[in-house]
């Protein structure tokens, strides 16, 4: 009887739990959707890019965090998206609906490719291949026989486009909704794939390769299909981005933005899904309140934005070296500490 009834209890508290968890889920909800309705169209923008960023982030996570293939060339698969949004729609007068996803599958297409000689390839082997495409790729935007479809060093102009069927929101706000739409899509897959048994393949080959190979883990097609996956996801944050900033230029998808890419994976935590977003907020305006402190400190203050990006950096990799996620995990693990313990039952009732 004590057994059945402390079965109810606990019961009981896993269901509060549960819609605890779900009410605050609702109200997070909320407040996304509503932040755009009570923000200036710049504020409204830069929330665009945050969740670009963490569709970025997402993508170079999944090569990273839960595959272990190292890359600092990420920024290349962004301007491939970029400019194949920019060239579809100004050139050939393609929808943005159609353009997103076409972004995506080139550049699932050239990261694939591109994880072939990626696996004579590991750590900082690849690191370096992948450092070099990010050096290579904007400087090929700039090449001169290219100029008529890419725009040469002058890049390429986007109209941004009205919000469809007549919805009462300006240009920035839909765009803003279209980017929370794609990244929805995009984290719910993440999620569930991770979950899968393609996704324990990823993390048994990060962990331990030989093992994984020897239960019948096909190492070379997990490997290329997840570099592939990966820039896809990037790709279709660089789409995403163009149509955003209505601009694409080569200068805008330089060595810097691989490397942003991947403090934003150690910040938000490797091999998580959600502290990406974390990343994302991080890359987007820890530079902006740099340059802003910079300018309080004065004229003579000019060189101190990025020692102020690198000192945050580093104090926030000593405060969490394990990144957001990690940090998350370490405060969920102190306050159960707090909470009153159920007693368990004794035995022989």
């Amino acid at each position: 009887m004590l057994n059945l009834e402390l079965a109810s209890s606990a019961e009981a508290t896993s269901g509060a739990g549960f819609n605890a968890r779900r009410a605050a889920m609702v109200v997070l909800g909320l407040i996304v959707v509503g932040l755009p309705f009570g923000l200036s169209g710049f504020r409204v923008f830069q929330l665009s890019q945050v969740i670009i960023y963490a569709i970025a982030l997402l993508g170079l996570n999944l090569l990273t965090g839960f595959n272990g293939q190292i890359s600092l060339g990420h920024g290349a698969f962004f301007a491939i998206g970029g400019y194949s949004m920019a060239i579809l729609s100004a050139k050939f007068g393609v929808s943005y609906w159609f353009a997103i996803p076409v972004a995506g599958f080139l550049c699932f297409g050239a990261g694939f490719l591109f994880g072939f000689p990626a696996l004579r390839l590991g750590g900082l082997y690849l690191a370096l291949a992948t450092f070099a495409l990010a050096l290579a790729v904007p400087q090929l935007l700039k090449f001169k026989p290219f100029d008529p479809w890419t725009g040469g060093v002058q890049g390429l102009l986007l109209s941004k486009p009205a919000a469809p069927l007549g919805l009462p929101l300006t240009r920035d706000q839909w765009l803003y909704f279209l980017c929370l739409l794609g990244a929805a899509l995009l984290f719910w897959f993440s999620s569930n794939l991770v979950k899968s048994r393609i996704g324990r393949a990823m993390i048994a080959i990060r962990d331990h390769p030989i093992a994984a190979e020897t239960m019948g883990v096909d190492l070379a097609l997990v490997k290329t299909t997840t570099f592939g996956l990966s820039a896809a996801y990037v790709g279709v944050a660089g789409a995403l981005s163009g149509l955003t900033v209505g601009f694409v230029n080569p200068d805008s998808f330089g060595l810097f933005l691989s490397l942003s890419i991947v403090v934003g994976i150690v910040v938000g935590g490797l091999g998580s899904i959600w502290g990406m977003v974390v990343g994302a907020l991080f890359i987007e305006f820890v530079p902006n309140y740099a340059d802003q402190i910079s300018d309080v400190l004065g004229e003579g203050a000019k060189a101190l934005p990025w020692a102020i990006y690198g000192v945050l950096l580093i104090l926030i990799m000593y405060a969490a070296p394990e990144g957001a996620a990690g940090a998350g995990r370490s405060l969920a693990r102190h306050g159960r500490r707090f909470l009153p313990r159920r007693e368990s039952p004794s035995r022989g009732t």
